[in-house]
């Protein structure tokens, strides 16, 4: 197994750890945003989602874009729904991944999606441009969403990660499915009484 694969990092925001129960708990990093929101513009099937000027003069805006592969169907996603992607994420100045979603061993089978991960739509959870990215999708979609440093990890990544300070990220995004939070939360609740009820029973006399 290869170093990006073995420590898989979701694209979460720097800061203290939030637990998803997922069989074994998955980490969601909070953090706060970065940009301002600014108004959507189309080009061709590119949406620009936000510009942000330049810091220094002569410095590049910087553009957080989401790219349609394959249109989705239904409503866009939207503030407090969780979308389930199958998904890799590519450093966008050469493309090597540091990410990709992995199987979730459901205790529950039929209750989510078979394939991909769940990530809420609420600011804070993930960095920022993926968090705006994801209000920008539908169920069965395809998109290519291209974060600018400034709203992903800047130039401090955490400690380890293999993304390199002031990195622009891509993500290669497939919806799977959009879920209310009322209906994650209430399957959640099932696959945690699953999940205890299949553990082992304590050895005899543990605990008297």
């Amino acid at each position: 197994m290869t170093e990006i694969t073995r420590v898989p990092l979701k694209p979460v925001a720097k800061g203290s750890l939030t637990k998803l129960w997922l069989g074994v708990a998955a980490s969601v990093v909070v953090g706060a945003g970065l940009a301002l929101a600014a108004a959507p513009i189309e080009w061709g099937n590119i949406e620009v989602i936000e510009e942000i000027a330049a810091s220094e003069p002569g410095g590049q805006t910087q553009k957080l874009t989401i790219e349609t592969v394959v249109e989705g169907t239904g409503p866009m996603a939207s503030e407090g729904q969780f979308v389930f992607v199958e998904y890799r994420g590519l450093l966008a100045s050469d493309e090597t991944q540091f990410d990709a979603s992995q199987p979730i061993p459901w205790p529950a089978p039929g209750i989510f999606p078979e394939r991909g991960t769940p990530f809420p739509i609420e600011q804070g959870a993930t960095v920022d441009g993926f968090y705006k990215g994801l209000q920008r999708v539908q169920k069965g979609g395809q998109y290519k969403l291209t974060i600018p440093s400034s709203m992903g990890y800047g130039d401090q990544p955490r400690p380890g990660s293999p993304i390199p300070p002031g990195a622009d990220l891509i993500f290669e995004l497939e919806v799977i499915d959009i879920m209310d939070r009322a209906d994650f939360e209430a399957g959640m609740a099932i696959h945690q009484q699953a999940f205890e009820a299949n553990q082992p029973a304590p050895p005899p006399g543990l605990g008297q």
